[in-house]
C-alpha cells in the first residue's frame, strides 16, 4: 500500500489549496480513504473522509463548509480542497485508507484508518 500526499504549501488567510492523494498497491474502490491533520503539539484528528465505491463523505465540523473532498477513480486520486483557509487549518495534512495491515489507526467517519502516507505541510499564515 502506498499513498502520496501533494499540493501543500503556505497560502494567506482566506485563501485555497487542493490536497491530492494518489493511492497504488490496493484495490482503489474497495476501501475508504481519509484525509487528517497534525498541528504541532496537538493530537492527529480526521478531517474528512471518502468511501470510494459510493462517493459517500463525512467532513468534521470544524471544515463544513470551507473543505470539500473528492475523488477520481480512473487516477486513483482524493482531493481535499480547502477554501477559507484560517491559520488553525496550519498541520501536516496526512492520507490514509482502511485497507489494513498498518502499525498505527486512528478513528474517523466510523472507520478505522491505516497506513498512511507521509504527509504536506500546511501554513496558513500573512
Amino acid at each position: 500500500v502506498q499513498l502520496v500526499e501533494s499540493g501543500g504549501g503556505l497560502v494567506q488567510p482566506g485563501g485555497s489549496l487542493r490536497l491530492s492523494c494518489v493511492a497504488s498497491g490496493f484495490t482503489f474502490d474497495y476501501y475508504t480513504i481519509g484525509w487528517f491533520r497534525q498541528a504541532p503539539g496537538k493530537e492527529r484528528e480526521g478531517v474528512s473522509c471518502i468511501t470510494i465505491s459510493d462517493g459517500s463523505t463525512v467532513l468534521a465540523d470544524s471544515v463544513k463548509g470551507r473543505f470539500t473532498i473528492s475523488r477520481d477513480n480512473a487516477k486513483n486520486t482524493v482531493y481535499l480542497q480547502m477554501n477559507s483557509l484560517k491559520p488553525e487549518d496550519t498541520a501536516v495534512y496526512y492520507c490514509a485508507t482502511n485497507a489494513g495491515g498498518a502499525s498505527e489507526y486512528r478513528e474517523f467517519g466510523d472507520f478505522f484508518f491505516g497506513p498512511w502516507g507521509q504527509g504536506t505541510q500546511v501554513v496558513v499564515s500573512s
